[in-house]
């Protein structure tokens, strides 16, 4: 009884954007500013952080996949999920079987038979007994109880490849904010290093009458301000830091142990595989999850049903009863009944219809939910799309800011030791400098972290990774694991 499951079809989408994307970014003359490729329908690989060539990523991820409490906590969930649709389809599918002895010492008396001035009589009664019960599932409420149970089998199966690929994404991107973060220190100390080789300058120009005094308060409020901006970074550094660190499972104090980041450790990765709208909804955990979920609701719909119906319950049982134990399963001693019971629900005040009616509503609610799902699922790689689209454009731009940022600050550095230029004019060119080299270094990590974005947004490839594993296993002689498939 009840609906029969329909997967959800995928929406008549021909693109994630409401504009076509263009085949590769803007490129731009410097560090990790090479043009990257979408190419479309292509397959993503199971380890896609490998495309990032960091030996010390790759190291801290085979840590952090195998002393994860996240992952190990979805294992558990998933386990239990598999144990309780045992237990129930164990109850739900086959007859009951209980073995029971029994010994009871009595007295009856003779008020019992009608003579009330007989004496008592006290006796012993043995009982060996085996019962036997089935319920017949004739309107498949058992089957849907179970059918939601194997749909919760799969909810969790989704949450553990969903924890895995928010995992792996979580690690590459907070190895690029480590990296960041670690640029901008270095950034912010050679400009500090010029600064304070000015402010030396101003002092012997001072000293010569060739500046005020508020020229040289000026250069040392300065060079105070780039100070200012580096505990700032440095404490980003090492939030990163403990942040990998329990990622990867271990505590902050730890973090020493780990591998450090640098932007020069990271390569870009340059071919961007991009799956086709219709593919994503089989990709994304949480949308399989969701579907699980919109499964089981299904399920419940036919359970409240087939709760609404006649239900027909075999029993029997057959024994031996004795006053002595050695006569158990004697002559003359057997004891043994069969029996068949209908029930048919008449009148409940309304409480089954109502329970049915839940259960549709649960299903809407479930749907809805999915849909939900499916549409933040496309947004994600659309937002993604556009951020990496425009990454490289806010690189190029910024490149092109900084080129021009320092040559400025050297031609105003030289023009001001020779008097042509004012004071004024040497800290614009310095903060000018400071700020795009700064943004340089954003926008540059930008890139790699909108890149790791994207690879989640797909999905992370934990499909070919199941198909991997099964390979594995099979080649061990070994059944692999029921997962999944697209």
């Amino acid at each position: 009884m009840g609906p029969a499951f329909k997967r959800p079809q995928a929406p008549a989408a021909g693109s994630y954007t409401a504009t076509a994307m263009p085949a590769k970014t803007e490129s731009a003359p410097v560090a990790w500013g090479a043009a990257q490729c979408f190419r479309e329908a292509a397959g993503i690989q199971a380890e896609w952080w490998r495309l990032f060539h960091s030996p010390g990523l790759d190291r801290l991820m085979r840590m952090a996949l195998a002393r994860s409490r996240t992952l190990a906590a979805a294992r558990a969930a998933l386990n239990e999920a598999y144990e309780n649709e045992r237990s129930q389809a164990g109850a739900l599918y086959y007859p009951k079987i209980d073995a029971k002895g029994a010994a009871t010492r009595q007295k009856f008396s003779g008020a019992s038979f009608g003579q009330p001035g007989a004496p008592g009589i006290i006796f012993n009664l043995f009982n060996a007994s085996a019962t036997v019960s089935y319920l017949f599932d004739i309107f498949g409420g058992s089957r849907r109880t179970v059918e939601a149970l194997e749909a919760q089998i799969d909810y969790q199966r989704f949450q553990l490849e969903g924890a895995y690929v928010t995992l792996t994404a979580n690690i590459v991107t907070t190895a690029v904010q480590e990296a960041s973060a670690d640029a901008q220190i270095r950034a912010t100390r050679e400009i500090l290093a010029i600064q304070e080789d000015q402010l030396g300058i101003v002092r012997r120009q001072f000293r010569l009458g060739g500046a005020s005094l508020p020229d040289v308060l000026s250069q040392k409020t300065q060079l105070a301000q780039t100070r200012a901006t580096l505990p700032p970074l440095e404490k980003a550094l090492s939030v990163a830091r403990h942040q990998l660190a329990v990622l990867a499972g271990t505590l902050p104090a730890n973090a020493g142990g780990l591998p450090e980041f640098r932007l020069d450790g990271l390569r870009l990765p340059r071919q961007l595989p991009v799956s086709l709208p219709s593919r994503l909804i089989r990709q994304r955990p949480d949308i399989r999850a969701s579907e699980a979920l919109l499964h089981a609701a299904s399920a419940q719909i036919g359970v409240a049903t087939a709760n609404m119906l006649p239900q027909l319950t075999f029993t029997g049982s057959i024994g031996s009863e004795t006053t002595k134990v050695e006569d158990l399963f004697g002559s003359n001693t057997s004891v043994w009944s069969l029996g068949m019971s209908l029930l048919q629900p008449v009148f409940h005040g309304g409480e089954l219809t109502a329970k049915r009616r839940a259960a549709v509503a649960a299903y809407e609610q479930a749907l809805a939910q999915y849909q939900e799902t499916v549409l933040e699922a496309f947004q994600n790689v659309a937002d993604a799309l556009r951020a990496l689209d425009r990454d490289a454009a806010t690189l190029k731009a910024q490149a092109e800011a900084w080129a021009a940022a320092r040559g400025t600050l050297d031609i105003t550095q030289k023009q001001y030791r020779l008097g042509a230029v004012s004071y004024l004019a040497l800290l614009n060119a310095q903060r000018q400098y400071q700020q795009t080299r700064i943004g340089l270094i954003q926008a540059q990590a930008a890139r790699f972290a909108d890149t790791a974005a994207l690879f989640q947004a797909l999905g992370g490839g934990w499909w070919n990774r199941a198909a991997a594993e099964g390979a594995q296993a099979m080649a061990g002689g070994k059944k692999p694991a029921e997962r999944g498939r697209l």
